[in-house]
């Protein structure tokens, strides 16, 4: 794929020819005086860029409203390669819902899950007993981010803030299940089409793909020598 390099005056100008308007989010809030949870340790610190997958999952959710009320969505996305590799949708923004866009990554994905960080706010959903049973079942390390700093979930942020701006926000929904139609279309046009910069401008899935080619490479050479 051929890259293009434009200067912002010039996308400024293509812009408003056909009178294209950019549509901003709103920026969230950090505390500076936020925390690190009581009883789990904050092991990330904005680390966000792995040396390889299935090593450094991160978990976060959001709302969508609709005519009836308001749909909620958990996602789990993978630092190394920017993939989505879970999710789960639900009416109640509860720990279930939390856990199943988990079990949904580990069922499709099939991780080494004692290899396995989980990364995610401290939110209700995430630091339950359920939540936190179902992780020290599984062997999976639990790191939660310092309290009201959200920077140090922005990879999830990001990945909201663009389904949202470039799918939700134009859209009205009558109710839950045209939400989980026109996300679960986004999330496989996020993994599989859509660009991503901090992949050197390849899908989340061709970086995983090409992440699971490299280590595959390096177990074979290691078994050489």
């Amino acid at each position: 794929m051929t890259k293009i390099n434009i200067l912002k005056p010039k996308i400024t100008l293509l812009m408003k020819k056909p009178n294209v308007i950019a549509i901003k989010p709103k920026k969230r809030h950090n505390d500076p005086l936020g925390g690190a949870h009581k009883k789990v340790e904050c092991l990330l610190k904005q680390q966000f860029n792995p040396s390889s997958i299935h090593t450094h999952w991160v978990g976060d959710n959001t709302y969508i409203k609709t005519y009836i009320g308001w749909s909620y969505l958990a996602c789990v996305l993978d630092l190394g390669s920017r993939e989505i590799m879970g999710w789960a949708l639900s009416e109640e923004p509860n720990t279930e819902l939390a856990k199943l866009a988990l079990e949904h990554a580990i069922n499709k994905h099939k991780p080494d899950t004692q290899q396995l960080t989980l990364h995610s706010d401290q939110g209700a959903q995430y630091s339950a007993k359920l939540f936190v049973d179902y992780l020290n079942d599984r062997h999976i390390t639990q790191n939660m981010s310092s309290r009201t700093n959200y920077s140090d979930n922005a990879i999830t942020e990001s990945f909201f803030r663009d389904l949202k701006t470039e799918r939700l926000d134009s859209v009205s929904f009558i109710n839950h299940s045209s939400v989980v139609s026109a996300v679960t279309s986004y999330i496989s046009f996020y993994n599989y089409k859509r660009l991503h910069s901090a992949n050197d401008y390849k899908t989340p899935h061709q970086k995983t793909k090409e992440m699971k080619e490299m280590k595959k490479a390096a177990y074979n050479l290691s078994k050489k020598t």
